[in-house]
C-alpha cells in the first residue's frame, strides 16, 4: 500500500520508491470549486476536496487540513479571511498583557472549527485512510505563542526571557492537545508547522524552542503516531537543533537546499521531506517544468530518508496538471527523465522590470519581499514590522510589499538578489534577511538611514 512507503521512511526503512505528498491545503477547495473560505469552514466540502486531491494526485501522505490559524482562533485571535489563502492572524489577545492563560482554556473538541475537522478527519480516514497515510498539522508552538502575543515576542525574547518561557510552556500544552485529538482522530503522522522558527538564531532557538518541541514529539512518539517538524523559509541554520528534538522527519522549503539539509538529517537518521518551489515551479511552471525539478531533485539526493514533496502549502490556484506532473515524476522517474531531458523552458522568459534610481527617491522606501503575507505567518509578521514603522514615521517613508506569488516579482527578487523570503531592503540595501525585526530596533535603523 502506498501509506507504507510514508510508514517505512518515516521508520528510516528502505523503500521500493521514494514516497509522494502533495501538500494540499486550500488549493483542494480549487479542485471542487470552492474558495479557501468556503472550504475551511464547512466539513461536506473541505472532505470533497480531499477526497478529490487524493483521486488526482496518487498520493503516498496527504494533508487533512493546513490551516496554522485553526488553534489561534480558538483562543482568542481575530482572522482575516481571505478567497485564495488560509486565514491570517489579525488580533493578539496577549498584545497588552505579559498574562500567561491558564489551563482552563486550553482547546476542548467542542471549540471553533475543531468539531468540523475532526469530523472531516474520521470522514476521510475511512475513506482513504487504508491506502493514504494521514498527516494532521498543528501550528507549532513558537508560532502559535506569536500568533497570541504578536510582534513584542521578538523583543520579550531580549527584555523578558522568563515570560517567552512560560508563554512557550503554554502553546506546548495547546499543542499536544491538539496532537491528541488529531491522533484520536486516526491521523498517522502529526506534523508540527512553525514557520517561524525560520526566523530565529540557533541561540535563541535552543533557549525558547529545544524544550517543547521535544516534549511535543516525545508525546507522539508515547502516543504510537509519527512525526514530522514543518518549517518554512530559511531555516537552515536551525536544521540541526531541529534534529536535536528528535522528530521522525523535516520538511523545508525551496528556501533551504536540499543537498546540505539532508547530509545533516542523515547524520542524526532522520527522514527529510521537501522541496518543490511553491510558486516558480508549481504555480506559474509548467509539466515540463514540475517533472525536471523533480527528476533534478531525486538524482541529486540519496533516496533514503526521503520524501519528495512541494515545500509548504501548495498555492490555491497550482494547475491541476503541474501536480499530476510532479506526482509523475515522483512514481515514475525514469519515464519522466527521458521525457524532460532536453527541455530548456522557462515561465518568467521575456518579463522585464526596472529597479528604482534609489538615489533619488523623495522619501526613504522600505521594501518588504514576500511569499505572501496574507497566507505566510512568518511574512505576515514581516509585514507588520514594516506597518507599525509606516505609522510610526508617517511621511517620511514608503513602504512596499513585493510577492513571491507574482511573476513580476519574482523576476524583481532576482534582479535584486533577493536570496531568502521574507526580508527587508532600506533604499535597495539588504537589512533583514529570514530574521523579523522588532520594533526598536527596526526604528533604530530607519532613524540612521533618515540621518
Amino acid at each position: 500500500m502506498s501509506k507504507e512507503l510514508i510508514f517505512k521512511t518515516l521508520r528510516h526503512e528502505e523503500t521500493e520508491r521514494l514516497p509522494w505528498v502533495p501538500f494540499v491545503g486550500v488549493h483542494a477547495g480549487k479542485l471542487v470549486n470552492y474558495n479557501a473560505t468556503e472550504m475551511l469552514s464547512d466539513a461536506n466540502k473541505m472532505t470533497q476536496g480531499i477526497l478529490e486531491a487524493a483521486k488526482l494526485y496518487a498520493p503516498d501522505g496527504l494533508p487533512v487540513i493546513f490551516d496554522l490559524q485553526l488553534e489561534a482562533e480558538v483562543l482568542g485571535c481575530e482572522l482575516v479571511w481571505a478567497p485564495e489563502a488560509p486565514p491570517s492572524v489579525k488580533t493578539h489577545p496577549l498584545a497588552d498583557t505579559t498574562d500567561i492563560p491558564c489551563d482552563c482554556t486550553l482547546p476542548r473538541k467542542t471549540d471553533g472549527r475543531i468539531p468540523m475537522v475532526l469530523d472531516v478527519m474520521d470522514r476521510v480516514k475511512k475513506a482513504i485512510g487504508d491506502t493514504v497515510a494521514l498527516y494532521g498539522l498543528i501550528c507549532g508552538p513558537f508560532t502559535l505563542a506569536s500568533h497570541l502575543r504578536g510582534n513584542d515576542i521578538f523583543m520579550d525574547m531580549y527584555d523578558d526571557e522568563d515570560y517567552v518561557v512560560a508563554l512557550m510552556e503554554y502553546a506546548t500544552k495547546v499543542v499536544i492537545k491538539m496532537a491528541e485529538y488529531y491522533m484520536e482522530a486516526g491521523m498517522d503522522v502529526i506534523a508540527l508547522v512553525d514557520p517561524l522558527v525560520s526566523q530565529i538564531s540557533p541561540d535563541a532557538f535552543n533557549d525558547f524552542c529545544k524544550e517543547p518541541f521535544e516534549k511535543c514529539f516525545t508525546y507522539i512518539r508515547e502516543k504510537g503516531a509519527l512525526s514530522s517538524f514543518f518549517v518554512c523559509g530559511n531555516a537552515t541554520r536551525n536544521i540541526e537543533p531541529m534534529c536535536l528534538t528528535n522528530p521522525d522527519s523535516i520538511a523545508v522549503d525551496e528556501n533551504v537546499d536540499m543537498v546540505f539539509a539532508k547530509e545533516i538529517t542523515d547524520r542524526y537518521n532522520i527522514a527529510l521531506s521537501g522541496n518543490i518551489p511553491l510558486t516558480t515551479i508549481m504555480l506559474h511552471g509548467n509539466q515540463q517544468d514540475n517533472m525536471k525539478y523533480v527528476v533534478e531533485l531525486i538524482d541529486k539526493l540519496s533516496h533514503k530518508n526521503l520524501i519528495v514533496s512541494p515545500g509548504c502549502d501548495m498555492p490555491y490556484a497550482t494547475p491541476i496538471e503541474n501536480t499530476i506532473a510532479a506526482g509523475q515524476a515522483v512514481i515514475n522517474t525514469d519515464s519522466a527523465r527521458k521525457m524532460v531531458e532536453n527541455y530548456t523552458g522557462s515561465a518568467l522568459d521575456g518579463i522585464e522590470i526596472t529597479l528604482p534610481d534609489y538615489t533619488a527617491l523623495p522619501r526613504l522606501l522600505i521594501e518588504v519581499c514576500t511569499l505572501d503575507s496574507e497566507s505566510c505567518a512568518a511574512c505576515t509578521y514581516m509585514m507588520d514590522a514594516a506597518n507599525v514603522a509606516k505609522a510610526q514615521f508617517g511621511d517620511k517613508i514608503d513602504v512596499v510589499e513585493y510577492k513571491y506569488t507574482r511573476k513580476e516579482d519574482i523576476v524583481r527578487f532576482m534582479k535584486m538578489g533577493v536570496a531568502n523570503l521574507p526580508s527587508i531592503y532600506i533604499n535597495g540595501n539588504l537589512e533583514y534577511s529570514s530574521i523579523i525585526p522588532n520594533k526598536e530596533a527596526f526604528a533604530a535603523k530607519i532613524e540612521s538611514y533618515l540621518q
